[in-house]
């Protein structure tokens, strides 16, 4: 643990009164595009399978814990220790069929029952508030919209209009739908969308949480939130 401490120290050292003017000034808001940025260069060295710059894009964002840690301990909220220390409870907390007496066999028995434990965590934990209150704001717009239809058909949600999202449809069009196929077909609609002057990254967007919003309501309406 010597090479975590010493990255700890250096943080803190660039953060303190005559550290480094740019680390002094920044927040957690401030360093949320930083996060962004070195998550995708990750991202990318994992898609080429560049396992020595993966080393370095790693502890790229190893820098973006530690220093959102440091900000937070500057102020009493928490520590790194602390972080690290939920994580692990957390860890074997939700996998007693390694560190407890059950056993799993299978990948979905262990998605099945680790949803099952995060739901009875939930119960005790802060209340959160919506149909979608899981569900991360900040993903990139192809995730956010993925995830707003799995939360659909995880849920059982009721669908507002076939206008809105037709899961008929979207099942049929699934069916013979293939990767190169969308991936053709996402590119295209992005070529159109730069020609015409359109923002596809927000359109997606705007119809994702004009989905959501609209199951939020007919959800409110029948009285059968989840």
């Amino acid at each position: 643990m010597q090479a975590m401490d010493e990255l700890k120290t250096t943080i803190a050292r660039l953060r303190a009164p005559d550290g480094c003017p740019w680390d002094q000034e920044q927040t957690h808001a401030s360093l949320v595009r930083c996060l962004i940025d070195e998550v995708s260069e990750l991202i990318d060295t994992i898609d080429r399978g560049d396992l020595p710059h993966m080393r370095e894009e790693l502890g790229d964002v190893l820098i973006q814990v530690v220093f959102h840690a440091q900000l937070a301990a500057e102020v009493g909220a928490f520590t790194l220790e602390d972080v690290a220390r939920e994580v692990n409870e957390k860890l074997v907390r939700r996998h007693p069929h390694v560190f407890g007496t059950g056993k799993l066999w299978t990948s979905d028995e262990v998605l099945v029952q680790w949803e099952q434990i995060k739901a009875q965590e939930k119960k005790h934990g802060p209340v959160a508030s919506g149909v979608f209150k899981d569900l991360p704001s900040r993903l990139p717009a192809l995730m956010f919209a993925e995830a707003v239809w799995k939360q659909i058909e995880k849920k059982a949600l009721p669908v507002p209009e076939p206008s809105v999202v037709d899961g008929a449809q979207v099942r049929a069009l699934g069916a013979r739908l293939t990767e190169a196929e969308l991936g053709k077909m996402l590119f295209e609609v992005t070529a159109a969308a730069r020609a015409k002057g359109l923002d596809p990254e927000g359109a997606l967007r705007l119809h994702a949480t004009k989905v959501m919003r609209a199951v939020e309501a007919k959800v409110i309406a029948e009285g059968c939130a989840k």
